[in-house]
């Protein structure tokens, strides 16, 4: 599948999403290590590593279900308050929970989020997105009785119901079989329009790396590589691995 070409962001602009000196503290155990990073408006950054190496509490960081031991995130250039709740309707977070109810049908979770967040739409927004993810004849299953791959993609719709400006993915290719890995990179692809801001964790290196506009490679809990998705060359399998290697 062809991945739409990317519009280049304003570097004028202020970042959409930024991160200084994030630390994540489980005891003794530092989960996330002094991260910075900044993202401007249509950016899409792919996140690899190996298991443990952190990059579910950085995502949590991110989206403010965690706080932070020390550092800041900005949105907008603004800091991130937990005291607000305005700003989680700019955010759109697929994690390994998925949020969704098993006593509900795929449409009656995607309405409950969409009356959450107040859409005047709901009925016609649950819908679309039932029908972009390929659900529109699960629309009334139990969500408890959907397959691991179709939980995974209603959960892919109820984090873009409300049109986030700021995506967060946390391994959206887990239990995908081929047929919904490939709907799966079409709403991805989707995603590069330009005008989102896409951060994504995953294992899967072929196409992390096909829809990235950078990549950094995470390993006990720091970015021990970061760049421009176009100064890669090469393997991009073996890179990684070369790195991984040399920061174990």
């Amino acid at each position: 599948m062809s991945v739409p070409v990317y519009r280049e962001a304003d570097e004028k602009a202020p970042p959409v999403l930024q991160a200084q000196g994030l630390v994540r503290e489980y005891g003794s155990v530092i989960a996330v290590d002094e991260i910075d990073l900044s993202l401007a408006r249509g950016e899409f950054l792919t996140i690899f590593g190996p298991n443990g190496a952190g990059k579910t509490s950085l995502l949590a960081l991110l989206a403010g279900a965690l706080r932070p031991s020390r550092g800041q995130v900005w949105l907008r250039g603004e800091p991130l308050d937990f005291g607000e709740v305005e700003w989680r309707r700019r955010i759109g977070v697929l994690s390994h929970q998925g949020f969704l109810y098993g006593h509900l049908s795929a449409e009656e979770n995607l309405r409950f989020y969409g009356q959450l967040f107040g859409l005047s739409d709901v009925d016609n927004v649950v819908r679309d997105k039932l029908q972009h993810l390929g659900l529109q004849e699960r629309a009334t299953s139990l969500v408890r009785d959907l397959s691991h791959g179709m939980r995974q993609r209603l959960a892919l719709a109820r984090t873009l119901l409300h049109d986030p400006d700021i995506v967060l993915l946390d391994e959206p290719y887990t239990g995908l079989d081929p047929s919904a890995a490939l709907v799966l990179q079409g709403v991805l692809s989707d995603l590069r329009d330009g005008r989102r801001t896409v951060v994504m964790v995953t294992h899967n290196l072929s196409e992390g790396v096909a829809l990235a506009t950078s990549v950094a490679i995470m390993n006990r809990g720091r970015f021990v590589w970061q760049g421009k998705r176009a100064e890669l060359e090469g393997d991009f399998g073996q890179f990684y691995h070369t790195v991984i290697e040399g920061h174990g």
